[in-house]
């Protein structure tokens, strides 16, 4: 209803207007080689154009995507949604083109807007096929991400590169087809450009190393995006790998670029991928400790699972380890489960042994000397 009335409102307004025109005797008038009712008939094609596209974009809204989202056919519903704005901008062309087509204008000028027109169409096929083709890989993305969780991640990871290299692909079939179109010949601009295309190359190696780097990492898997990783001597967290570089953002909140083709010939350490965090305690107690308190004490370590629940019972080892200098030494071995927080953990688990080693009267060792004098 809303179009109806607009409608109807610019109806009368160019009824008024060219009541106007008539009663003054100005349609004979002549602007740069046409009648001011040339120039008015062709604006009002152009005012058309606009009003039909308002209605195009009203029916495809609240008509066919209603009926393509609950249609059983694959790819419906992303055709029409792709197809929205490439038909309104073939619209505007063509009642441009029909408008222009009625004026006297020069000849030049003339071949000039055909040319034009004829890129301007292919360029907008090729608008189209671009977002339709990327409608689908994300639609396609997004269903496994959310029926495969195993394979997923990778495949949501390396999508921002395919969708880079599909639109490069389609925009330069699109872009050498726009010049076919207008009499370029190809084949001699890829013959001119070769050449600079070779010195270009050889300028373009590090950049060319960076990008088959970015490829190789998602392809191994050897990171991701949110995991933890040491680089040499860097640590911290991956926050983006791009075509040219990785992106990590270190524990004091700083970033570090690396580029790819050096992660390549690099040693990383993914800490985000162990299955738990192995945590290794050299305990001393005074050699005044009897063998029955020493029992006592890995005891107490092999219950700590049970008050700190972030504790991998399986694989805990305590062990009178050794008779240091100063101590008798107790090497206990545990595991952080992988979703714990590891600081916290540790701290808990330090508490743990301070408090009931305290409770039951064993006490640590320090750094000391006896010293024996011979009188």
């Amino acid at each position: 209803m809303r179009i109806y009335y607009i409608y109807i409102t610019f109806a009368a307004l160019f009824k008024q207007l060219a009541h106007f025109i008539y009663s003054h005797t100005m349609l004979e008038n002549m602007y740069y080689g046409n009648s001011v009712q040339d120039w008015g008939i062709s604006i009002l094609i152009i005012a058309g154009g606009i009003m039909l596209n308002q209605i195009i974009l009203i029916l495809n809204r609240r008509v066919i995507q209603r009926i393509t989202k609950k249609s059983k056919i694959l790819y419906d519903a992303l055709f029409f949604i792709a197809l929205e704005k490439p038909v309104m901008l073939g619209v505007m062309l063509v009642v441009i083109r029909v408008a222009v087509d009625r004026l006297s204008l020069s000849a030049g000028l003339h071949d000039l807007i055909a040319q034009s027109y004829r890129v301007l169409i292919v360029l907008n096929i090729t608008w189209f096929i671009a977002r339709f083709v990327i409608a689908v890989a994300e639609e396609h993305c997004s269903h496994q991400k959310t029926s495969r969780k195993g394979k997923v991640y990778f495949d949501h990871q390396l999508f921002p590169m395919i969708k880079r290299g599909l639109l490069v692909f389609i925009w330069l079939i699109g872009g050498v087809t726009a010049l076919s179109e207008v009499g370029i010949k190809v084949t001699t601009l890829l013959g001119t450009l070769g050449i600079g295309g070779i010195a270009l190359a050889l300028a373009a190696q590090d950049t060319v190393k960076n990008i088959l780097g970015g490829i190789t990492i998602f392809v191994d898997r050897t990171f991701r995006i949110g995991d933890i990783i040491t680089v040499e001597t860097t640590e911290g967290v991956v926050e983006d790998i791009g075509l040219r570089s990785t992106r990590i953002r270190t524990y004091d909140k700083r970033i570090v670029i690396i580029p790819n083709y050096k992660l390549m010939d690099a040693s990383i350490t993914n800490i985000s991928s162990e299955p738990a965090r192995r945590v290794v305690v050299n305990l001393g107690l005074t050699y005044d400790t009897r063998p029955d308190q020493m029992q006592q004490a890995l005891d107490l370590l092999k219950h700590i699972p049970q008050t700190v629940s972030d504790i991998n019972d399986k694989d805990l080892v305590a062990t009178f380890s050794e008779f240091g200098e100063s101590a008798l030494i107790i090497t206990f071995v545990y595991f952080i489960r992988k979703q714990a927080d590891i600081r916290e953990t540790i701290s808990k688990v330090n508490f743990e042994i301070l408090r009931t080693f305290s409770d039951a009267g064993l006490n640590f060792a320090f750094p000391s000397q006896t010293i024996y004098l011979d009188q």
